[in-house]
């Protein structure tokens, strides 16, 4: 993998680049709909391609281990192979569905973790090293090591022990990457992810380890897991200070329109989120003059498109008054026809900033559509 920073932005900490993998070129900032058992939900690869744009995609490690299971993604040929997705692919390692499953009889220690699964109640474990060897199985481009994300409050202490056994985790996943090789015809890459909760002193210790590490890009896990917006800003701003302007920075989990728009302003890279398509199964839908709740009286007979402004088929073909009656009706189609639309906004809209960017209009135009974003309308 190979990051090539392409221009920055006077006014702010934002930049442009990309990222050249084996299966094509990222363009930087990105937006990467999240994708978690292997396909994004609702949604043809043919869409994600020609209306959405997408550049990557996620899978999720935990998901995928469970169901179809490595056997079967294995004999597929990995992932890429098995759902037809031929461009760019990250895996997230487990760490966050891990951390949701507390309550459920999960237990952490220095080996690693013991889970049960949400499927069927058996027991299974992830350790860094099978970790890795899990995600060479389903062959993405990016692979994420294991971490232990914590929860939103969190004391001190914990916040503490759990980053430096985040970090030792990080040297045994190092150690197992670099003793392994791909299984398939295209090469991947490790990212480590910087924890230390809502902890300042923490942040700036674990990405100066991160960024000691040396690896081919970094990630920012544990937020946006609940704390206010404003720590969530000023923490990524601290993080982005530190990890090397030369590789890419990956905002994990992250997020609203506007946050995206703050964070790319702080220099991140790479987000996900299933916001999009999450909003879209409930009838919200972001659009290129705000926030619209298809739900509502007021769209019943609005026969003007989703957003007009944004292109693309889905958007400009179907009316506002038919998918109101499409979601209202509970309808498949309904759900299809709003997460391409959320889909094809969000890279719209990293797409959009990174013109600006280039072109040395960032801040303006950033001022301008976060007046946009906050409206509902």
């Amino acid at each position: 993998m190979k990051f090539t920073l392409q221009a920055e932005d006077p006014g702010s900490k934002a930049r442009a680049g990309f990222i050249e993998t084996d299966h094509g070129v990222i363009q930087t900032p990105i937006f990467m709909p999240v994708g978690t058992a292997g396909t994004v939900k609702a949604v043809h690869q043919r869409e994600l391609k020609e209306d959405i744009k997408a550049q990557i995609i996620l899978g999720n490690t935990y998901h995928l281990y469970l169901r179809p299971g490595l056997d079967i993604i294995s004999k597929a040929g990995g992932l890429h192979a098995f759902n037809g997705w031929d461009r760019p692919m990250l895996t997230d390692s487990g760490g966050y569905q891990v951390y949701s499953l507390a309550g459920t009889g999960r237990k952490i220690n220095e080996e690693g973790v013991v889970f049960k699964s949400h499927i069927d109640g058996g027991v299974h474990t992830f350790t860094p090293e099978n970790v890795v060897d899990i995600q060479r199985t389903i062959g993405a481009d990016i692979i994420m090591a294991f971490d232990e994300c914590t929860p939103y409050p969190c004391d001190y202490t914990y916040a503490r022990q759990s980053m430096d056994m985040t970090h030792r985790w990080l040297l045994r996943c190092c150690a197992r990457f670099d003793h392994t090789n791909p299984l398939y015809s295209h090469s991947q890459t490790l990212f480590p992810i910087v924890q230390g909760s809502v902890y300042r002193d923490l942040r700036i210790q674990s990405a100066e380890f991160i960024a000691a590490c040396e690896r081919e890009g970094n990630a920012i896990g544990g937020l946006s897991v609940g704390e206010p917006a404003d720590m969530m800003y000023e923490l990524t701003e601290v993080v982005c200070d530190i990890l090397p302007k030369e590789k890419p920075r990956y905002l994990m989990g992250v997020g609203t329109p506007m946050n995206i728009l703050e964070c790319i302003a702080l220099g991140v890279d790479m987000f996900d989120c299933v916001m999009p398509t999450r909003n879209a199964r409930n009838g919200m839908i972001f659009t290129t003059e705000g926030t619209v709740n298809i739900r509502n009286e007021k769209w019943k007979d609005d026969f003007s498109p989703i957003d007009a402004g944004l292109g693309g088929y889905v958007s400009t073909f179907y009316s506002k008054a038919y998918l109101r009656h499409l979601v209202k009706s509970g309808e498949m189609l309904g759900s299809q026809i709003a997460s391409v639309h959320n889909l094809t906004f969000y890279l719209w809209l990293v797409n959009t900033a990174r013109e600006k960017i280039i072109n040395g209009s960032f801040p303006f135009w950033k001022k301008e559509m976060e007046k946009k974003l906050i409206q509902r309308l």
